[in-house]
């Protein structure tokens, strides 16, 4: 099912509790076009995946400052930490989301050259590597890239090299155990995500729904914030609300 700018579902009480992981060098701005759609919706509450160099730090550091139960809502990067969360803390994650993310792990050539790259020290990205997250139509825009650009500057090279080395394994295998609803979202035109991996990921998901974003690279709540916003919505809606009223 595509959902193209339609409006959100107004949900029943009870609201879930929102916590909202981010992808790599992005920080709550990430999540501004969204808020207005989020807010209805339940609490939401920013994962810090800013001080460890660790999926599974991460995660800890998450659930230790997360609500009693929540859903789960991981972009890119802050997918591989749901994942590993969801598996870590099953009685509290009521559903998760996937957006632009998988759970390919990095082969040993793919690790070592992001750990060489990102020592800290050394000097950034060109500044228009970042062009790459967005479709090929909105490389150019001067205000999305701006954006990117100045997240990246606030978080700054301590948490860069923290992010770059982590360790991401294949993890595949370990979807089948994840139970709670879950939602898969690809973006069409992503240049940093294979399609065919997130594909994979919901076909892993013993409870999962598949969606596609179209005309959208990768920065799917920067360049699609209503849709995005819809489709958890729909998916809250539709999926997590009635399991847990069912619980």
């Amino acid at each position: 099912m595509l959902i193209n700018g339609a409006s959100p579902r107004k949900l029943p009480a009870p609201m879930p509790d929102l916590v909202l992981l981010p992808g790599f060098m992005c920080d709550a701005e990430l999540w501004t076009d969204m808020l207005p759609d989020l807010a209805p919706i339940g609490p939401v509450h920013y994962g810090n995946v800013y001080q460890d160099d660790t999926l599974e730090g991460m995660a800890r550091r998450v659930l230790a400052e997360a609500p009693g139960k929540f859903v789960l809502i991981g972009f890119s990067m802050g997918g591989f930490v749901a994942r590993v969360l969801a598996l870590m803390a099953a009685d509290r994650v009521t559903g998760v989301a996937f957006v632009a993310s998988s759970a390919r792990g990095y082969s040993a050539e793919e690790r070592a050259r992001r750990q060489a790259g990102w020592q800290p020290g050394n000097r950034p990205p060109r500044a228009n590597g970042v062009a790459a997250g967005l479709h090929p139509d909105r490389e150019r825009d001067p205000v999305l890239l701006e954006r990117l650009r100045s997240m990246q500057r606030r978080l700054g090279p301590a948490v860069r090299a923290r992010q770059a080395a982590l360790v991401r394994n294949d993890g595949y295998a370990d979807l089948g155990r994840i139970t709670c609803p879950a939602l898969v979202v690809a973006c069409r035109q992503d240049r940093l995500r294979t399609f065919a991996e997130t594909e994979h990921m919901a076909r892993c998901l013993p409870h999962a729904r598949f969606e596609v974003i179209e005309d959208c690279g990768h920065m799917a709540p920067l360049e699609r914030p209503r849709e995005l916003a819809a489709l958890l919505n729909d998916w809250l809606g539709r999926d997590v609300l009635p399991a847990l009223t069912m619980a």
